[in-house]
């Protein structure tokens, strides 16, 4: 999937040998604005770069020799995923606790050295230091060393053997997703984007929700990964986070394209697009199909929930085991979340509830019944693979 970049940072990044914790620094302009000159600021949150500083031990400082030992010399051959800011290696690490037994690792290893890729690399580890959720990928350590060789900027993940959630929707050589399973990822991934919004001292606005970046484990729980993108919401009497907008094209919210100003409204506008593609088992954008039939969103316009053509929509690779009426409410949930007015959306909350609903309608049903067959069947046979972990490659719109 091709992205989108409006946004240049002219600042330089000193050169210095250093393994210490990472550090943002302090901004020069504000990232926010405020709804008015002359409203008195409330009392804001610790700010993510603080709450930083109190964990910062959890992470584990990697050497570049340790990680270029756990990938045999960061061989081809264990290279999982590839996008436009590094590449991906499956690894293997000694715990740091001195057991014998070796783990499987992630290892990203940035291939472009510019601020912006620095930039990307520091809000993963800072934003994935500080959280904590089931449904959020697990960062162990990192590497950055400033030397005579250049710069080395890594991270190692725990490994996710299941790929990711855009590859079993639309990579026909793996087994098809289920419907009951379906909504149990997406029902994990907006759990681990409630406890964005809602579950911390300070908001965070997730800003590249999309199928790929759902990462699944050995049981096909989901954990949302790639945090370069992140930003801490609007805190005090500010209503929004003013930014450059990057983001995945056919994902982010309109008025955040329109204006650059980010909610975390726009998390949830990116959540009903992935809706509609496990519903329909398409991409937000294909050009190989019917002009009318490319874009996903104009597409499914034309078979709204309560028409007799819904079902047309449904992913044909089901073979109709689902439930029609868990179908509908999940394309209507969806409504609700690419809803025009950014404040006539639901919260993260409310979607937990409504997606928790649609599950309980699936077991109800006969449909369902084989659906969930079929899950335990997927979650054997499927071949485990490492999330390929695509980065974003700029483009300009």
């Amino acid at each position: 999937m091709k992205c989108f970049y409006i946004f240049k940072d002219k600042s330089k990044k000193k050169k210095g040998d250093s393994r210490s914790a990472p550090e943002l620094g302090n901004r020069s302009t504000p990232d926010t604005l405020p709804l008015s000159r002359t409203t008195r600021s409330l009392p804001s949150p610790r700010s993510i770069t603080e709450l930083y500083k109190e964990k910062e031990h959890n992470l584990r400082v990697f050497s570049f020799e340790e990680l270029r030992e756990a990938t045999n010399g960061f061989n081809r051959l264990l290279k999982i995923g590839e996008g436009g800011f590094g590449s991906v290696y499956k690894g293997t690490i000694r715990p740091a606790d001195g057991q014998v037994n070796s783990i499987p690792v992630a290892i990203k290893k940035l291939n472009k050295y510019g601020w912006q890729g620095h930039k990307q690399w520091l809000a993963e580890v800072q934003f994935l230091g500080v959280v904590s959720h089931p449904n959020l990928v697990k960062l162990l350590g990192y590497c950055s060393v400033d030397n005579e060789r250049g710069i080395q900027r890594l991270l190692v993940y725990e490994y996710m053997p299941n790929k990711s959630l855009e590859d079993h929707l639309f990579n026909k050589g793996l087994p098809t997703l289920p419907w009951k399973m379906r909504l149990e990822i997406m029902l994990g991934a907006a759990e681990g984007l409630a406890y964005l919004h809602w579950g911390m001292e300070v908001q965070v606005i997730y800003r590249d929700f999309k199928s790929s970046n759902v990462l699944l484990d050995a049981n096909f729980k989901p954990k949302l990964s790639d945090f370069g993108l992140a930003r801490e919401g609007p805190t005090g009497d500010r209503t929004h986070v003013s930014t450059g907008v990057v983001g995945t094209y056919g994902y982010a919210a309109p008025e955040y394209v329109e204006t650059g100003h980010l909610t975390s409204h726009s998390d949830i506008w990116t959540f009903g697009v992935v809706l509609y593609e496990i519903l329909t088992g398409r991409r937000t954008l294909e050009r190989n199909r019917p002009t009318v039939e490319q874009k996903l969103l104009d597409w499914v316009k034309q078979f709204p929930a309560d028409s007799k053509r819904f079902s047309m929509i449904l992913d044909p690779r089901l073979r109709n085991e689902y439930s029609i009426v868990s179908a509908k409410k999940i394309a209507k949930l969806a409504d609700s979340c690419l809803n025009k007015n950014p404040k006539e959306r639901p919260s993260m909350t409310e979607v937990v509830e409504s997606l928790k609903q649609a599950i309980q309608d699936s077991q109800g049903t006969s449909t369902s019944t084989a659906s969930t067959s079929t899950g335990t069947s997927t979650s054997r046979n499927v071949k485990s693979s490492q999330s390929r972990m695509v980065d974003r490659k700029p483009i300009r719109v």
